[in-house]
Order: structure tokens, then C-alpha cells, then sequence
């Protein structure tokens, strides 16, 4: 588990960013176990607290089941997984939006710009692994 932190974010919603981002990419299955609080935070090199915090938090909103003195997992909720997904997803093009409006690019041009380099990335992908 490698994570690259920022200086302007806490550490522990980047923390939730990293799963939120392995379970869109199926990285993370639904029921997978996930690393203790304490093997997270020697493994990332953080705070036990903040690594602490991270999952109080994923349990709050869902991402995570802890039971008892059992593993945390992943849910298996299709619901909570599809969100995180459209989350992400929208955060994404929200940010893109921002960006091409404050240049003033026509919402055409974008477009197509947008399906130019998607099918370029595609292709790119298939052969990269033919």
C-alpha cells in the first residue's frame, strides 16, 4: 500500500481517498479484509490516531464493517460502492468543468476534445496489454 501525501489535505481524508479510489477500481473487493488501524499506520508510517480517525470515519459513511474483534472488510453494500464510484466520478468533472470554464473554452470544443483523448487513453490501454 503506497500512498503519496499532500501537504495541503489532512492525512486521514487522504487516507479515505486512497480507499474510496481502490474500491472504484475494484482494487478493494466488496467483503475484503483490510489491514488492522495499527498494521495501516506502520505500513503508510502515520499516526495511529490518524489512521484510527480514517476508519471511524469509513465506518460512518459505510465504506468499511467492523465487527467485534473481527477484520475490517469492505462492504459488500452495492449501493454505498456504486456511490463512491459516482463520487469520485463527479468530483472529476467538476474539477475538468472549472478548469475549461475559467479559460472559456466552448462547451463543443470540450467535447470533443474530451472523446479525442478518452479513445486515445483506450487505445492506448489495449495495447498495452494485448
Amino acid at each position: 500500500m503506497n500512498v503519496t501525501f499532500n501537504k495541503r489535505d489532512p492525512v486521514y481524508v487522504q487516507v479515505i481517498r486512497h480507499f474510496k479510489e481502490r474500491i472504484a477500481t475494484g482494487t478493494f473487493e466488496p467483503g475484503q479484509e483490510i489491514p488492522s488501524r495499527r498494521e495501516l499506520a506502520n505500513r503508510l508510517k502515520i499516526n495511529p490516531n490518524t489512521a484510527q480517525r480514517a476508519y471511524k470515519e469509513m465506518e460512518d459513511a459505510g465504506l468499511i464493517t467492523t465487527e467485534r474483534n473481527l477484520p475490517s472488510k469492505i462492504t459488500r453494500d452495492e449501493n454505498v460502492l456504486k456511490s463512491v464510484r459516482k463520487e469520485l466520478i463527479t468530483e472529476a468533472v467538476d474539477d475538468f468543468v472549472h478548469s475549461a470554464q475559467s479559460i472559456n473554452v466552448p462547451v463543443e470544443e470540450v467535447l470533443e476534445l474530451v472523446k479525442e483523448k478518452y479513445e486515445d487513453k483506450r487505445d492506448d490501454k489495449e495495447v498495452k496489454y494485448d
